[in-house]
């Protein structure tokens, strides 16, 4: 499989997650309620599943690549990619806060996990169309087809280490029981 398909692959799971944080925070906006914990386990999902596992092997091995066969790191693709992956760690932390603000009882805290979760999902829901359909199409074109071997060796090096940490089953059974807690 070629790193840009394990990327988009990543990318459904990432919006399963986001499928989810975009259900519970319309329900808190509507009145309804949502226990803070289903924030904090999506915050950690997205800390080690969507930022730890798949925005480093974008970060450390696909861009690098891409800068290596002409592409800037200051402007363009990677640099759009890599300050919304910044607005994404930004939104996360504060929604962190704010989950945990809320699980100790605040609950004036809800509306400001409401607005970073749902900031979140636009963010990540473009970010991850604008990948799937220009940056990684783009990506094949531009590295060179003998270089895609390296990358893809990273990529496998990658994984194995994430498969040691059984990090991806333990994410995939996340997503499902946060699916299950808000969709039923």
């Amino acid at each position: 499989m070629k790193a840009t398909e394990i990327l988009m692959a990543e990318h459904r799971t990432i919006e399963r997650m986001l499928d989810v944080l975009d259900t519970a925070a319309q329900r808190i906006s509507s009145g309804g309620a949502v226990p803070p914990d289903l924030f904090l386990k999506a915050v950690d999902f997205i800390k080690n599943y969507a930022d730890g596992c798949h925005h480093n092997k974008e970060e450390d091995v696909l861009f690098v690549a891409l800068i290596e066969h002409g592409m800037s790191r200051e402007q363009g693709p990677v640099a759009v990619m890599l300050a919304e992956h910044v607005e994404g760690r930004r939104l996360t932390g504060a929604m962190r806060e704010a989950a945990e603000q809320m699980q100790a009882g605040d609950q004036s805290a809800a509306s400001r996990v409401t607005e970073n979760a749902l900031g979140y999902v636009k963010l990540l829901r473009q970010h991850i169309q604008k990948e799937d359909q220009i940056l990684f199409p783009m990506s094949d074109r531009t590295i060179p087809v003998e270089q895609h071997q390296a990358v893809n060796a990273d990529f496998d090096e990658m994984a194995k280490g994430e498969a040691e940490n059984g990090l991806h089953e333990r994410y995939l059974g996340l997503v499902s029981d946060l699916e299950k807690a808000v969709f039923g």
